[in-house]
C-alpha cells in the first residue's frame, strides 16, 4: 500500500514563506510526476506546479517566480518552497504522485493560510 504524506502548512503573513513536503511510502518500484494541486473555498482544485522524474518543472503562472517545486527521489519526497506569499494562496494544498507507472495517488492535504 502506497501513501503520500504532506507536512509543512500553517498561518503566515503576506511576504511571508512556507516550505511544503510530501514523502511517499510504501511498495514503491517507480515515481513519475509529482505534483502540487490547491483548493480553495468553494473553488476546484487546481495544479500550482508539477515535476518530472528528469526534473522538469512547470508552474501555474499565479505562481511563477514565487514557488520552486524540487524532489528528493532518494527519499521519495517532492517540495514546494513558497515566497512571497500572498492572501490568495490561501487554499489546502495535496500532493499527487503517478507510482508504479500507472497508479495516481492523492496526500490528505495541508492547510496554507496566508493572513493580510
Amino acid at each position: 500500500q502506497v501513501q503520500l504524506v504532506e507536512s509543512g502548512g500553517g498561518l503566515v503573513q503576506a511576504g511571508g514563506s512556507l516550505r511544503l513536503s510530501c514523502a511517499a511510502s510504501g511498495s514503491i518500484f517507480s515515481i513519475n510526476n509529482m505534483a502540487w494541486y490547491r483548493q480553495a473555498p468553494g473553488k476546484q482544485r487546481d495544479m500550482v506546479s508539477s515535476i518530472t522524474r528528469a526534473g522538469s518543472t512547470s508552474y501555474a503562472d499565479s505562481v511563477k517566480g514565487r514557488f520552486t517545486i524540487s524532489r528528493d527521489t532518494a527519499k521519495n519526497t517532492v517540495y514546494l518552497q513558497m515566497d512571497s506569499l500572498k492572501p490568495e494562496d490561501t487554499a489546502v494544498y495535496y500532493c499527487y504522485a503517478v507510482i508504479n507507472t500507472v497508479y495516481n495517488y492523492w496526500g490528505q492535504g495541508t492547510q496554507v493560510t496566508v493572513s493580510s
